[in-house]
């Protein structure tokens, strides 16, 4: 099983040592390229730290969205969804060979990755950009987009959130709403034990408040039903 999280998002989160003490923790980490946080010098000392540790480098591609932290919805033009995946990958490419890395999968963040769980036309733009680069693709079970990497032979990797609400029709519970966002380790344990029947790959994000204590619990819960930890690309 595979464990992951978001980092390479903030400054203040990496100056405080919470992104580097979660690298202790993962097995994969989704860093941000810039589009919607981080800059060039963040993205650089995070590949750098997760080639120290061990930890599988992806691409965390979003809306080019600074200002809303690419969390709110967007209607790109096709062309205009491939083009940003594509700056966003070539980017972080660059900047992990500039250390002798390299990324190994791509995970949408925020909006765009709540929009191609159903959005058929967004979900066939982000896989068009990713398809030249022939890496595996995070999603949500049963969502659009893991259904067309499929078709398109790229490897579609279903991901649960442990430190996430849930709908009852499998699909995250908004932010905006009550129950979004899970802070209790225990409650998130028990929650990755069930979803790690369903999927590859483990999400604890990197600013949930008390992230490393959730990581913590997760990775022990897994480890606990036998599950070997270690990076799905």
């Amino acid at each position: 099983m595979d464990l992951n999280a978001d980092l390479g998002e903030s400054p203040e989160q990496w100056e405080s040592g919470a992104d580097q003490a979660l690298l202790d923790i993962v097995t994969s980490a989704n860093v941000c390229c810039g589009a919607y946080a981080g800059d060039a010098g963040l993205a650089l000392a995070t590949v750098e730290a997760c080639l120290e540790a061990g930890v599988v480098v992806g691409a965390q591609v979003g809306y080019p969205d600074r200002e809303g932290f690419g969390r709110r919805p967007m209607e790109p033009s096709d062309a205009d969804l491939i083009d940003t995946v594509r700056r966003q990958l070539d980017d972080l490419m660059t900047w992990a060979d500039e250390v002798g890395g390299h990324v190994s999968y791509v995970k949408p963040h925020g909006a765009l990755y709540n929009t191609i769980v159903a959005d058929e036309r967004q979900a066939r733009a982000v896989v068009e950009a990713v398809a030249p680069y022939g890496l595996p693709l995070l999603g949500l079970p049963g969502s659009a987009v893991l259904r067309i990497a499929a078709a398109e032979g790229l490897d579609g990797v279903p991901e649960g959130f442990a430190d996430r609400g849930y709908r009852a029709d499998g699909t995250l519970v908004p932010r905006s709403e009550a129950g979004a966002l899970i802070d209790d380790p225990e409650v998130a344990a028990a929650q990755a034990r069930t979803l790690a029947t369903q999927v590859r790959s483990l999400c604890v994000h990197g600013d949930s408040p008390g992230a490393l204590d959730l990581a913590r619990a997760v990775r022990a819960a897994l480890e606990d039903d036998g599950y070997r930890l270690v990076g799905f690309a």
